[in-house]
């Protein structure tokens, strides 16, 4: 006979814990949630269809990363893709596996082929598909011409070239083109950031390439809201606003882990947290580090500060990079482009159409 107390079964994959109020809010607010994971490879939209409980639908994307949404179009940056999708309510509702099931489907409608330059943020613009190039430290327009067309370098990069100088990650939009980016450091050198990676991050005007506040703690996910500039400090756990006028931050919430990802819903944002990896010789260095062992999403009453509610993985996710809001769906659904099943989803401007398997 062995001795000892059984063992805990391991937790289902992507199985979360949530402050019970979370089904509702996302009922009140009328909107689904969706995550990229790189890690382990997944965009996972989150939704309560009844007010009452949390549904999940992981699907496989490579290394996904930005998320973008302008109208019944998303776009996701992937390792060397830019995965265009477009919702069609029509196939929702007679979705093969789960018909009436469903109030939105995106299906994969176009594939642009960057090449490996690692996308970080993504975001629709006046004139297409914007991207924040982190390998060539610039922000480019995504689309069929070339692998991407370079429209922002920071003055201090001296030319384009695939090292990562800077780490340059976030983007902030207005009017539909890029406004602020947020980079780790100001350097001109392969990963130069990697040095001193916690004291050095800085927040650029694109207009005047000027500098408006520098020695950020891990800055990402720059956000304006109503005028007002929202970021990340991934290496203090905070989400701050910038007075654009001086470069100084408020704190707005404090929360016990690495945030990035950010986005809002009415008076509420969503913060992505990540579980660090302890082995990781840039995460190491964070002074929350013992503490940052949970990945999931914190809910942020922007108004007040207050932490309003927060979503936990248990399994499965522990980094995230974009959280994005889906407004005005409250069970959609999503096809990537890799398996057969999307194929069979046809649509026209007149009518849309289930086809039968060859």
């Amino acid at each position: 006979m062995s001795g000892g107390p059984p063992k805990t079964p391991a937790p289902a994959p992507f199985s979360c814990t949530y402050s019970s109020n979370i089904p509702e809010l996302l009922q009140q607010l009328n909107c689904t949630l969706a995550l990229s994971t790189y890690q382990a490879g997944k965009v996972v939209l989150l939704s309560s269809p009844d007010g009452e409980r949390l549904v999940q639908l992981p699907r496989t994307f490579r290394k996904p990363m930005g998320i973008a949404l302008e109208g019944g179009k998303l776009a996701v940056a992937t390792l060397d893709e830019a995965i265009v999708l477009s919702n069609s309510p029509e196939l929702a509702q007679h979705y093969p596996k789960k018909p009436a099931t469903y109030d939105a489907l995106f299906m994969p409608r176009a594939t642009y082929y960057t090449g490996q330059v690692d996308i970080h943020d993504l975001e629709w613009g006046v004139d297409g598909l914007y991207a924040v190039n982190t390998s060539f430290s610039c922000i480019c327009r995504i689309d069929d011409n070339f692998s991407f067309t370079p429209v922002w370098k920071p003055p201090f990069i001296s030319k384009l070239a695939h090292e990562d100088r800077c780490h340059l990650n976030g983007m902030a939009m207005a009017e539909g083109r890029p406004r602020f980016a947020t980079a780790f450091n100001a350097g001109d050198s392969r990963q130069s950031w990697r040095e001193n990676i916690t004291e050095t991050g800085v927040l650029m005007d694109v207009g005047s390439g000027e500098a408006i506040a520098n020695g950020l703690p891990m800055p990402h996910s720059p956000r304006l809201y109503d005028g007002r500039l929202f970021v990340l400090l991934s290496a203090s756990g905070e989400l701050v606003q910038v007075d654009t006028n001086n470069g100084k931050t408020e704190t707005v919430c404090r929360l016990d882990g690495f945030v990035r990802g950010l986005c809002r819903c009415e008076d509420y944002v969503f913060v992505g947290l990540s579980r660090l990896r302890q082995n990781s010789s840039t995460f190491a260095k964070l002074p929350f580090a013992h503490r940052a062992q949970q990945a999931g999403i914190a809910v942020v009453h922007l108004p007040t500060g207050a932490l309003s509610g927060f979503i936990r993985y248990q399994a499965s996710v522990d980094e995230i990079y974009d959280v994005r809001v889906l407004p005005g769906l409250r069970r959609p659904n999503i096809l990537n482009p890799y398996e057969a099943q999307h194929r069979l989803g046809l649509s026209t401007p007149e009518a849309t159409y289930w086809a039968n398997p060859q």
